[in-house]
């Protein structure tokens, strides 16, 4: 069981932000959004990188009625992305989104990016959600276009997350690891493991930070108060990903 303690959303009087980042595959909303929406509520984030968002009939709406329900705003993503998204609290200025589609294999799933820049008081940063390929050699190429597209963004400092589809030993996983840092490598924090959410034995989700994001605390949020096993379990099919990060001013 973790410690429930993680830094809390503020900023510093230097003007930098310490602010919480969730990582979470919410499988189309297919299971119990009503639990969903209080695990996502209790981890009090500022910004949820969403993978697997609707994306078909009423997509919009129901990704909006995810985010009113957990106390965020949709930001960016969902069918657009090709189920990426980004919702966010109202503590985030938002300066600019983009949702990237990237090259189709046939016979394989479509897959995207939902990014974006925002601000938090006097930091800002840079945010992609991601939901890489099953395939072994894709999912390379993807991690490749995720980290140009991430330096594409502009900005000094952002973060990057969401299912991996493959565990940290993985060829892909090593990349980006490699370029950023492992949030939950670097500062770990709850649980590790995030798939299956009935099952907990492999670690396929994650966030990464750029160089200059510290990072204080990451991992599945086991123990945290209002997060209840029972709701873990019946939302989706994984476990959430939560980092606590100090964004340095710009």
């Amino acid at each position: 069981m973790a410690t429930p303690t993680l830094p809390n959303s503020r900023t510093e009087p230097d003007g930098s932000a310490v602010i919480r980042v969730l990582a979470y595959n919410v499988r189309s909303m297919r299971d119990d959004t009503d639990a969903l929406a209080r695990v996502i509520t209790a981890c009090a984030p500022d910004l949820v990188l969403v993978q697997e968002a609707p994306r078909f009939f009423r997509w919009r709406k129901k990704l909006a009625r995810l985010a009113a329900a957990s106390g965020q705003v949709v930001l960016t993503g969902g069918a657009t992305a090709a189920g990426p998204a980004i919702l966010c609290s109202l503590r985030a200025t938002v300066e600019r989104t983009e949702d990237v589609l990237l090259p189709l294999t046939p016979g394989l799933h479509r897959r995207g990016f939902a990014t974006a820049v925002v601000t938090f008081g006097g930091a800002r940063l840079g945010v992609l959600s991601c939901h890489l390929s099953l395939r072994q050699d894709e999912r390379h190429a993807q991690g490749g276009m995720l980290l140009d597209r991430l330096a594409a963004l502009g900005v000094k400092h952002a973060v990057a997350g969401g299912d991996l589809n493959e565990r940290p030993d993985g060829r892909t996983f090593r990349r980006l690891a490699a370029a950023l840092q492992d949030c939950r490598a670097v500062s770990p924090w709850g649980g590790e493991f995030t798939s299956t959410a009935a099952d907990p034995h492999q670690r396929i989700d994650a966030l990464f930070a750029t160089e200059g994001v510290e990072v204080l605390g990451c991992g599945v949020p086991l123990g945290l108060p209002g997060v209840r096993e029972a709701d873990l379990r019946a939302a989706t099919d994984h476990l959430p990903v939560l980092a606590a990060l100090r964004i340095p001013s710009s």
